[in-house]
């Protein structure tokens, strides 16, 4: 009853690499990435290594701690005016002497494969086709439709407000016909709301859900990331103190997505999908 991210993503990534071996001009994505944050580092390794793995060209520009605003826009200005570059992400989190907002609002609409531009987020907000789709998003879409789990008329309820993945999930929810409820910090009565959805996905970093605040037969999809007292990678999921293994909890859903192996792989195999639609 797993939502396996692993496996799905294995059969998105083939796809990528036929589609891309078939291509005259091949895509080109671009990371930049300023400071040595560990996470960071880690994710556009593994960015670079999985392009790299299906034929897609990838240049990582990497900028030191004490990089200025104005250095980084210099780069990115370099990036969008390349005709080679078909796609750019810049990792976040920044250094705090650069202005975040500034960034995005610097990349080029048609080459922003994180759909983090206000021309991107506003033609999404309105019902018009983005440059690309947000990755992670587009990812538990993808996920949900390859076990044929139901979307239209569904009631989903959101944990998170984020620009990553609350607000741009609720979008495109409300696009495949959904009724979304996107509850945050703020929400009072949570564990009612829970009661009430068909799909949850929780987007927190911390266990704010259990199992028995759901109702019987729901599908959960664990976006959330944290490490335990143990330092095991864990979700917004607290089943421990409601079941004695994960087999029990996986009976309790009609589907739930692993944490790690569920929605991270999807989000890599998003971001190499959006990579091929070269504008």
């Amino acid at each position: 009853m797993l939502l396996d991210g692993k496996k799905v993503s294995k059969i998105i990534l083939e796809e990528v690499k036929e589609k891309v071996s078939k291509m005259d001009k091949k895509p080109h994505l671009a990371v930049i990435i300023v400071g040595d944050d560990p996470a960071s580092k880690i994710y556009v390794r593994n960015k670079k290594r999985t392009a790299e793995s299906v034929g897609i060209k990838s240049t990582v520009v990497e900028l030191p701690e004490d990089t200025t605003e104005e250095t980084l826009l210099n780069e990115l200005n370099k990036l969008n005016n390349d005709d080679d570059v078909t796609a750019i992400l810049v990792q976040m989190p920044l250094p705090k002497q650069i202005n975040q907002e500034h960034i995005i609002c610097a990349i080029n609409p048609k080459k922003d494969v994180d759909c983090f531009t206000p021309e991107n987020v506003g033609r999404l907000a309105i019902g018009l086709k983005p440059y690309f789709n947000p990755v992670t998003p587009q990812g538990i879409l993808l996920l949900l439709d390859h076990y044929d789990v139901p979307i239209e008329g569904k009631h989903a309820v959101i944990i998170g407000r984020s620009n990553i993945v609350g607000k741009p999930m609720a979008r495109m929810l409300l696009k495949r016909n959904a009724t979304v409820t996107v509850c945050h910090s703020k929400t009072k009565n949570l564990a009612e709301i829970i009661k009430t959805a068909d799909i949850i996905i929780s987007a927190v970093g911390k266990k704010v859900v259990r199992c028995k605040m759901v109702k019987y037969k729901s599908v959960f999809v664990d976006v959330g990331i944290s490490r335990d007292t143990n330092g095991k990678l864990t979700g917004d999921l607290n089943w421990e103190v409601d079941f004695d293994n994960f087999d029990d909890v996986t009976e309790y859903f009609e589907r739930v997505s692993p944490v790690p192996g569920g929605v991270g792989p999807m989000t890599i195999a998003s971001l190499m999908l959006n990579s091929l639609n070269i504008n």
